[in-house]
Order: C-alpha cells, then sequence, then structure tokens
C-alpha cells in the first residue's frame, strides 16, 4: 500500500505535505495516511477531524499520521482521537528521522517539540510534485508578528529564510526535471532574508532566482504583506516579464480602526495606493486576497469598508474568512459578535466576491494568453486565472490560447495555431 497525503490549508502545507511523503516512502513507510492540518479557523481544524474519521472508516488498516499547524498548536485534540495513530508538529513533520523511527516502530504517539525554538528552516529537495507542471519552493517560515487574531505564530514559529544559494539550487533542479513553473512560498513571505547575512530581500532574492534560472519559463510569488514589499521588488514585477503578474495579499481588512484592533501594519489607503502602483507599472496585474468578516467589533460600517475595499483595489479573487477565535490569540478575548451575523456578513463578502470574479472575467474575455496546463484541459493565465481549452493540452505545457468567454467561475478559450 502506498502513502498517502490529504492537505488542508496554505501552498506552504502544500509543499511539505509533498517532503513529509518523500520522507516516508524513502523510510520504508507502507500504508499510511499523513493529514497536513490547518488552524487557520475553527472551521478547518473541524474539517481535519472529521476527514481523520472518515479515513479511518475507510482505511481500517492504515496508520494515520496527524500534523501540521492544527496539530501543533493542539496536540491533545487529536491525541484524544482514536482514530489518530500518531500525532507530530510542524518541525517533526519535514525530518526524514520521523519517518525512520515510524518505519522501525518506535515512533511516539505524541511527538510535537516547541516550534518557538526553531531558528533555521533546512531546505527540502522534492523531485516531484505529480503534475509537473507547477512546483512551490519554500523560502521562508515562521512569524515574528503578533496579529491578534492569528493563530499561526505559534504553530510555526520564528521567521527563518532559506539562504538564496539554496533556493536557486532547488529551482534549478525542479527545472530540470520539466517543471515550467515555481512558486516562492512562505508564512511571512515578504520578511525574508531579514534573518540572513547582508541586505538579502524578497526582491533580491525574485532577481537572484531569475538571472542564475534563465531556463525557468515563470516565477510566481504567493501571498505577500503589501506594506514590507520592497523596492527590489516592486521593480522586478515592472521589468520582468517572467515574474507573473498576480499576487495574493493580506488585507483582512478594509477599515482602519478594525485594522489596528487586528494589530496589522497598514491602513486601508496604503493597499489601495499600492494596488494603483503596481498596475501603472505592470497593467495586467491581477490581485487576490484574504478579507475577514465580522472581526470583534465590527458594526455596520466597518465592515462595508471592507466590502468598498474590494472595488477601490480591484481584487479579481476574494478569499473570505468568518472570523473565528482561536486559542491563545487576544482577539479571542474582544468582544465577540453572533455568530448568525458574522455568517451573513461573510455570506456577504462572498457574494461580493463572486461579483468581482465576474467582472474580472469579462475583462480577460477575448485576451490571449500563455497558459500552463495544469490537466489536460485546463490551464492557468499568467494572472492565475483558471481557464479551460477546448480540445485540451498536454499537461505541463504552455500553450497560446484565447479566452472567448466565460461561465462565472473560470474563462474558456481555445488554442492558437
Amino acid at each position: 500500500m502506498t502513502v498517502d497525503v490529504i492537505t488542508f490549508g496554505c501552498r506552504l502545507n502544500t509543499y511539505e505535505s509533498e517532503v513529509a511523503k518523500k520522507h516516508a516512502q524513502d523510510a520504508g513507510v507502507t500504508d499510511a495516511v499523513i493529514v497536513n492540518t490547518c488552524a487557520v479557523t475553527g472551521e478547518a481544524v473541524r474539517q481535519a477531524r472529521q476527514a481523520i474519521r472518515k479515513l479511518r472508516r475507510e482505511r481500517p488498516g492504515a496508520k494515520i499520521i496527524v500534523t501540521g499547524c492544527a496539530a501543533q498548536i493542539e496536540p491533545e485534540t487529536f491525541a484524544d482521537m482514536d482514530e489518530a495513530d500518531h500525532v507530530i508538529g510542524n518541525g517533526e513533520k519535514t525530518s526524514a528521522a520521523t519517518f525512520l523511527s515510524l518505519a522501525a516502530g518506535d515512533l511516539a504517539r505524541v511527538r510535537v517539540n516547541d516550534i518557538a525554538s526553531v531558528r533555521e528552516t533546512a531546505p527540502h529537495m522534492i523531485s516531484g510534485f505529480g503534475s509537473r507542471a507547477r512546483a512551490y519552493v519554500e523560502v521562508q517560515n515562521g512569524c515574528d508578528h503578533r496579529c491578534t487574531f492569528c493563530v499561526i505564530p505559534f504553530g510555526r514559529g520564528p521567521s527563518r529564510s532559506v539562504p538564496a544559494g539554496e533556493v536557486v539550487h532547488q529551482i534549478r533542479a525542479l527545472v530540470e526535471d520539466g517543471y515550467r513553473e515555481v512558486v516562492l512560498t512562505g508564512v511571512d513571505l515578504t520578511s525574508y532574508g531579514a534573518d540572513l547575512p547582508g541586505e538579502m530581500k524578497l526582491g533580491r532574492l525574485v532577481r537572484t532566482v531569475l538571472r542564475l534560472v534563465p531556463e525557468l519559463p515563470r516565477l510566481r510569488i504567493s501571498s505577500i504583506d503589501t506594506i514590507e514589499a520592497d523596492d527590489a521588488l516592486i521593480d522586478a514585477f515592472a521589468e520582468e516579464e517572467r515574474l507573473m503578474p498576480h499576487l495574493h495579499l493580506s488585507l483582512q481588512s478594509g477599515d482602519n480602526l478594525i485594522l489596528k484592533r487586528m494589530k496589522r501594519r497598514h491602513a486601508r489607503e496604503d493597499v489601495i495606493r499600492f494596488c494603483r502602483e503596481m498596475r501603472e507599472i505592470r497593467p495586467d496585474m491581477v490581485f487576490g486576497a484574504d478579507l475577514i468578516a465580522g472581526f470583534p467589533t465590527e458594526d455596520e460600517a466597518m465592515f462595508e469598508n471592507t466590502i468598498r475595499l474590494a472595488d477601490e483595489c480591484g481584487l479579481s479573487f476574494m478569499h473570505v474568512f468568518p472570523y473565528s477565535p482561536r486559542p491563545k490569540t487576544a482577539a479571542a478575548r474582544m468582544p465577540q459578535l453572533d455568530r448568525a451575523l458574522v455568517r451573513e456578513r461573510a455570506a456577504r463578502l462572498r457574494g461580493k466576491a463572486d461579483t468581482r470574479l465576474g467582472t474580472h472575467l469579462a475583462g480577460e474575455t477575448g485576451k490571449v494568453f500563455e497558459v500552463l496546463m495544469e490537466r489536460e484541459r485546463v490551464g492557468r493565465t499568467p494572472g492565475f486565472t483558471e481557464i479551460e481549452i477546448a480540445g485540451g493540452a498536454e499537461r505541463g505545457g504552455i500553450v497560446r490560447a484565447r479566452a472567448t468567454g466565460h461561465d462565472k467561475r473560470h474563462l474558456i478559450g481555445e488554442c492558437l495555431a
């Protein structure tokens, strides 16, 4: 039997799932499922528990190894589940020694160490992600900030960066293995380099990768904090065609008082200006964003400011989180809104997201794109918009295609000769 992985949450988790799976396979682990959890909301933890119970019913003889941020932050929650064979922390899941112990039968049922003591992020070489199209490379982990709603620093530990030379080495290996696009990922990506010697920042890393790996067709950046975007990164978007014109922004709210109560480091005016200036230097830039509905003390006017921000920033993709109190966070001790009101506002914000996506798709219709094919019939434009290609194309290839329409969720297109 094989080693399978179920991944919840962010792109960094996707990458680390592949690391854990490779270590398990190399160690000779068989008939096992690694459940890589997320802790960003209470709902994410609930979904993980539900998946574990379902797994046990479907694969009664398999070893179920629970890891990820939820396992790191609240290991007792999963240790109390009879369905879980092992609970391991975020530091342990990317260690080969963990899975060697598992294969030898001497891994403790719960192995979750203090993530706050971790001071470096080791590069992990992954030779395959299955699709031979897009690969993720972890360049940063952890977070030194303490936003009042966020539990992730307790699951990821302090900010730490992978040296640029190691990043280049891994990306070069992935390109040689056939990948056409690489995504740089991290928990707080724009803090990259603060713990490294010299003047290394994310923009310099991007320039270094594109210069030293000229064979890489497409480089993409995952979620960033706009207030930390350095000048070199902005210049790279203006000058580097191989740097894809898409950014996912950590915005969270469009109201300045709520942003202060969240302990965010930007104001709404900062992100509106950032989006405007980025479009001036890169007119095809596409923005996505994380937004929270129903944060403690949020009134209707504050919520409407978040609704308006979607238009003022020209967001195309919106990831909406209904606020839920998380353990150890300051916001959990603030006056909470009624859960029904939180759900209602999240639904309204998702409605706005649908409208923004429809506007974006209509604006993209008729344009010609270089499309990276993720599956036989489905690919992504440089702006990360999903497009279904009539007749299909080779998975992992880059094809020239025209968007001929859309179905409100993604573009519909045809290949050009």
